[in-house]
């Protein structure tokens, strides 16, 4: 089985991800890392680094069939709420809306998701039971009471069995000190810090603290349980910072315990009522207050003996030490490249070289190299050393205003400066641009191409498993190679083989539904069925047939019903059944459980494989008629006719071949009369000669006559140019 888990490399997520996977489920992970670790988690899993509100996610559910979604991921900071309400609506609102859609959509069977004691607000009577009314205090509260309201209309709506968990305060190993269990895991880094602990207020307010690994066990209790609804995730037990503050005491030799004033918003008591969980999940907390500090304090220990093995390595430069570099090379190599300007002017200026404006080159040279800001700079440092020449040969600061060649050469430097710098700086926005459109088409091709192949790995592994089995698995895998056609008629008579030869049975029948899904039509069926298979089968009709088409599942004809199929299973495409596959005589011993599985798993391949026909059909659509007409291009209705032929020749299905007479000016116009009195399973298409032509399925020599007269009567006259009957 498969779980996704929302936030699954935080702080909780990581330990739920490690109980499912000790349960053995597949484990799958999506979380932006906003406050995750990727080496929270140590076993084999498959994640995704995005948002829980990102569209990509749609891929990951169409590519992995989830049992089960747990969604933890979320914006935990009350504060941040306060400060950044758009934020946290966006991650705890948008994402789970996302999430619920998506778990929709896809079939998911369960459906749980955290909230918070937050959503209670401030409470007086103790314990706070699921009843009490709702009153949060800050935007995260908020957040997470809207999102319960979220789930149960899914349930209410959609049928998605959803279950909200409102916690109290969450502890233990890889938690950091925001979220509302953070109190616990502030004293434990102090403590390792050999800093003082910090109790705001006197101690004796009370929290219901619960360890980390009881949370687990609840959230995976429930997602094999019938429960749904909203509850109460606790310990019920009250217990003051003092205690906890003497517990830890009792573990590691606390030096120094300082008192300070009581935080604004802080409550004096908190306690959940999990009486309800208790009675209908049958869970309980396990773990005590001090079972979950020594737990705690275990993982602290261990992660600051880590840290001191690795504060020996070489000392890294800071990044932002290297990010002020790169932000001031531009401007030192500016300066360099002016000072070179200046020797070579000033060294014209005494006759060194001839008489040519180094600072223009300067200029144009800066504004290339780094566009506007530089060029502008380039141009009043060469501002500058041009009016340093004029001082120089004699002239008076006062009268460079009354001089137009002083003017005149500035206007040519910041002309030069700016015509280069805007043209750079516009040309590398415009790189910018399309480097940027290119980072998301490649970042979007490599999240898919990292779907693809890991559906590949998982194909490829099955496969082999396939191959390596002793069963009829390994039959199946070779026997369906006769599947791999683009043409839905090939694909319907493969189907007869690969059913017979999988499933041992002597009958078999590929039914075609119409758009409306009220007649079947009779497609392909095995030689020991000829005959005996009805042509069309109205739903309404049969019992098993109005079964299958409302419920969309595999029919097993387990009272043996005479007139019925033993197993009929539905045939999809674009998740509407397209066929319907009919089998009989099976013999006794092999009408089992075993072998309804195996019919089903047949009956997706052949779904798969009609998939692929169906899309190159619509794909290709416009090559294979001729335009503006239902008439098929000679190509594509000889494919079809060699199958009708094949099918004859293997299991004796009839067809008729007819030839119009008429010569037509306005092929749209004959092929719309004929197409309107022809069934689904019929095909107009033009000969070699670009004679119009007619194949009808399944239709034998005894229907001839009739066909034939029918179409007289509405003035076609045609004629039989070859009979497989």
């Amino acid at each position: 089985m498969k779980v996704l888990i929302t936030g699954g490399y935080g702080f909780i997520g990581s330990h739920v991800a490690d109980r499912f996977m000790k349960e053995g489920y597949d484990v799958f992970i999506i979380d932006n890392l906003s406050t995750g670790r990727t080496e929270n988690i140590s076993f084999k899993h498959k994640s995704y680094v995005l948002s829980v509100e990102d569209g990509k996610c749609e891929e990951i559910f169409r590519a992995n069939k989830f049992d089960v979604v747990v969604h933890l991921a979320a914006q935990v900071s009350v504060s941040t709420s306060v400060s950044n309400p758009m934020l946290d609506s966006e991650s705890n609102v948008l994402g789970l809306v996302n999430m619920l859609n998506l778990s929709k959509k896809h079939n998911v069977k369960k459906f749980i998701y955290a909230s918070s004691a937050a959503v209670y607000g401030s409470k007086t009577e103790m314990p706070i039971s699921e009843s009490d009314a709702c009153s949060p205090i800050s935007p995260y509260g908020i957040s997470k009471w809207t999102g319960e309201s979220y789930c149960e209309k899914w349930r209410e709506l959609y049928g998605l069995e959803t279950v909200g968990f409102r916690f109290s305060n969450v502890y233990g190993p890889r938690q950091d000190s925001l979220g509302e269990g953070g109190v616990i895991s502030v004293f434990m880094s102090r403590l390792f810090a050999e800093q003082p602990l910090i109790v705001h207020g006197d101690g004796s307010q009370t929290r219901d603290f619960i360890y980390v690994d009881d949370v687990a066990d609840a959230l995976y209790r429930a997602s094999n349980s019938t429960i749904t609804g909203i509850y109460n995730l606790s310990t019920g037990t009250e217990c003051s910072v003092t205690e906890v503050v003497d517990t830890i005491s009792q573990i590691h030799e606390v030096k120094n315990v300082r008192y300070a004033g009581r935080r604004q918003g802080d409550i004096n008591r908190s306690v959940l009522d999990n009486s309800k969980v208790n009675r209908e999940l049958d869970w309980a907390p396990i773990y005590s207050i001090a079972d979950g500090l020594r737990q705690t304090y275990a993982y602290f220990a261990a992660e600051q003996a880590s840290k001191e093995t690795a504060s020996g390595a070489a000392v890294q430069v800071p990044k932002k030490f290297v990010s002020g570099l790169k932000k001031l090379l531009p401007y030192g190599e500016n300066l360099l490249a002016f000072g070179l300007t200046a020797w070579i002017t000033l060294s014209q200026q005494y006759g060194a070289y001839g008489a040519i404006d180094v600072k223009l080159f300067y200029i144009t040279i800066m504004g290339i190299m780094y566009g506007n800001k530089q060029s502008i700079m380039a141009v009043l440092l060469s501002i500058g050393l041009y009016v340093y020449q004029k001082l120089e040969n004699g002239h008076e600061l006062v009268s460079l205003l009354y001089d137009t060649d002083f003017f005149f050469q500035m206007a040519i430097y910041l002309f030069i400066g700016l015509v280069v710098g805007y043209s750079i700086e516009r040309k590398n926005a415009h790189i910018q641009q399309q480097e940027q459109k290119n980072e998301e088409l490649e970042n979007k091709y490599d999240f898919l191409n990292g779907v693809y192949q890991e559906v590949r790995e998982v194909k490829e592994e099955l496969q082999l498993r396939i191959l390596n089995s002793g069963d009829s698995y390994g039959k199946i895998y070779s026997v369906t190679k006769e599947l791999e056609s683009l043409e839905p008629e090939n694909v319907f008579h493969a189907t007869v083989n690969v059913v017979q030869s999988i499933m041992a049975v002597p009958t078999v029948a590929i039914y075609t539904v119409n758009r409306n899904q009220s007649y079947l039509r009779l497609v392909a069926h095995s030689s020991n069925g000829a005959g005996g298979q009805a042509k069309s089968l109205k739903v309404e009709e049969y019992a098993y047939l109005r079964t299958l088409m409302s419920s969309g599942k595999m029919y097993v004809n387990k009272r043996l019903e005479e007139g019925t199929p033993l197993m009929c299973a539905p045939i999809y495409y674009q998740n509407n059944i397209a066929a319907v596959i009919a089998i009989d005589g099976l013999s006794f011993e092999m009408f089992s459980l075993y072998h309804q599985n195996l019919f089903k798993t047949t009956a997706d391949l052949v779904s798969s494989a009609l998939t692929r026909a169906f899309a190159y059909i619509e794909a290709t659509e416009s090559q294979r008629f001729v335009e503006g007409t239902p008439i098929l291009k000679n190509e594509a209705f000889e494919t079809i006719l060699q199958s009708k032929k094949q099918a004859w020749e293997k299991n004796r299905i009839p067809y008729l071949l007819l030839k119009e007479n008429a010569q037509h000016a306005n092929l749209e116009e004959a092929g719309n009369r004929i197409s309107g009195m022809l069934r689904e399973t019929d095909y107009t298409g033009l000969s070699a000669g670009r004679e119009l032509l007619v194949l009808l399925s399944n239709t034998n020599q005894e229907d001839a006559a009739h066909v034939l007269s029918r179409f007289a009567l509405r003035g076609i006259t045609l004629s039989v140019v070859h009979e497989g009957i």
